[in-house]
């Protein structure tokens, strides 16, 4: 059994081991359209304090991540580059977390969210969004992250 490291602040989380913060903490940022960027400036605000999130459940800064690239971009997988790596860096086994404000609005489209659900019960990486932590290997954690 993996050893669990203590966070800071006491926030620690046993979903959490050594063996997630060893790979990345990705916090992915995103808002559809390009008024939202403009004009809700909470939501991003919110979205990128999950930065200190991650190094509240240990990650080191140098292994936290922020993918905000596809910002102002709508449901076109075309445009949305950031969200295409997130999913090659978790299939690669190198994100041991993913953060988002609101899990269920991670994906655009729902074959997007359950392949990236998928991927990441295979290799072992969490989600996270503001109510909490989930193994997506784990079976209420699936429920409730699908």
């Amino acid at each position: 059994m993996p050893m669990l490291l203590e966070a800071p602040l006491g926030l620690s989380n046993a979903k959490v081991t050594d063996h997630h913060r060893a790979r990345s903490a990705i916090v992915y940022v995103r808002q559809s359209s390009y008024k939202q960027v403009q004009h809700n400036r909470e939501s991003q605000r919110n979205q990128y304090a999950l930065v200190q999130r991650a190094l509240e459940l240990g990650w080191i800064p140098e292994r936290v991540r922020v993918f905000d690239a596809d910002q102002a971009h709508p449901g076109q997988d075309g445009l949305r580059a950031d969200f295409r790596d997130l999913v090659a860096e978790v299939s690669l086994s190198r994100v041991g977390l993913v953060l988002t404000y609101e899990a269920s609005r991670l994906a655009r489209s729902n074959a997007d969210w359950y392949a990236l659900l998928d991927l990441a019960a295979i290799v072992g990486t969490l989600i996270a969004d503001a109510d909490g932590v989930y193994d997506p290997r784990t079976y209420n954690d699936r429920m409730l992250l699908g």
